[in-house]
């Protein structure tokens, strides 16, 4: 506005060369928008698939434990169940106090299924207990995959330069109005803002209204509940 205030009548010459100035910074703003938006789409959709990978890889290994003697397949798959609970706690929570502990028992209770599955497959050693071995070591790289997704998110720099870049159009756009345009000056900040909130909300994975739930996980409880 005193930008504005202050300004004097464009001439044709400086009309025209205001409006390849005001196309170009919101050209630019556009493009970033749109490839940060596709970042944060990319990403959440990782997030998903490895959710869907997680649970596959667990219901694979709970199946090949039975390649196990009895008692070590019962406690492995036993341990499996619990386990499933934690990952879906993982998913669920946004307690940063809460996910500490669950990092924590998840590290416990990997140690303890890597630890239970070596010691049956040192016991009985053949083909299918190495299979179970396998298994159970894809179980705990899905997690470790999982949780690398969780932690890549749109970098600070990225949100820097498009906060700057909006700023600057709007300044820009806003030094152009007059009369009654004024009202339309709030049609700029506001669908960037609409569009800063949603690519932050689908960045965030444990935070926000957009959350990627645990489907495959609680389906694969259901079932060996079931069982």
């Amino acid at each position: 506005m005193v930008l504005r205030s202050r300004r004097n009548q464009f001439s044709e010459s400086m009309r025209a060369d205001y409006g390849v100035i005001v196309g170009a910074t919101l050209t630019l703003l556009g493009l970033l928008i749109g490839f940060t938006f596709s970042m944060a789409t990319t990403r959440y959709d990782l997030r998903k698939a490895l959710e869907e990978e997680e649970a596959n890889a667990i219901g694979t290994e709970y199946t090949r434990l039975d390649f196990l003697p009895a008692a070590d397949s019962a406690r492995l798959q036993a341990l499996l169940r619990e386990y499933i609970r934690l990952r879906i706690r993982f998913y669920t929570t946004r307690d940063q106090t809460d996910l500490q502990k669950i990092d924590a028992d998840t590290s416990k209770m990997q140690s303890q299924l890597w630890a239970t599955v070596a010691a049956a497959a040192k016991v009985q050693a053949s083909p299918l207990s190495v299979l179970a071995s396998s298994g159970m070591n894809d179980v705990l790289n899905s997690q470790g995959y999982t949780q690398a997704a969780w932690w890549n998110r749109i970098p600070i720099a990225a949100w820097i330069l498009m906060s700057l870049i909006a700023a600057l159009s709007n300044i820009v756009l806003g030094y152009g109005m007059h009369g009654r345009a004024t009202v339309l000056s709030v049609i700029l900040p506001l669908a960037v803002s609409i569009s800063f909130f949603l690519i932050a909300d689908i960045d965030s994975p444990r935070a926000g209204v957009i959350r990627i739930q645990p489907q495959n996980l609680y389906a694969l409880a259901d079932s060996l509940k079931a069982q």
